[in-house]
């Protein structure tokens, strides 16, 4: 079973690589860009075949080294909940 993870960071934590892109796409002229909030994509395929088993490990894995916690939030997506 494939699994996606989007850790992100927390609203209200500071994002200086995410200001630093920002101010990198207006340099580049993009003007239109107001604000940039940078994060990671993890996608993990898994023997586990049992959609419920699988969130709970693969919520297991980010709360262990995925993510942290105090500062991170995260979303899990099976592969069959995707859009086509």
């Amino acid at each position: 079973m494939k699994a996606r993870v989007e850790v992100r960071l927390k609203d209200g934590v500071l994002d200086p690589q995410g200001a630093a892109i920002g101010r990198a796409l207006g340099q580049l002229g993009f003007a239109g860009v107001s604000a940039v909030r940078q994060g990671k994509l993890l996608e993990i395929e898994l023997a586990q075949n049992d959609p419920a088993a699988a969130r709970a490990e693969l919520r297991a894995m980010c709360e262990q080294l995925l993510a942290n916690p105090v500062i991170e939030t995260y979303t899990v997506t099976l592969e069959d909940e995707r859009a086509p």
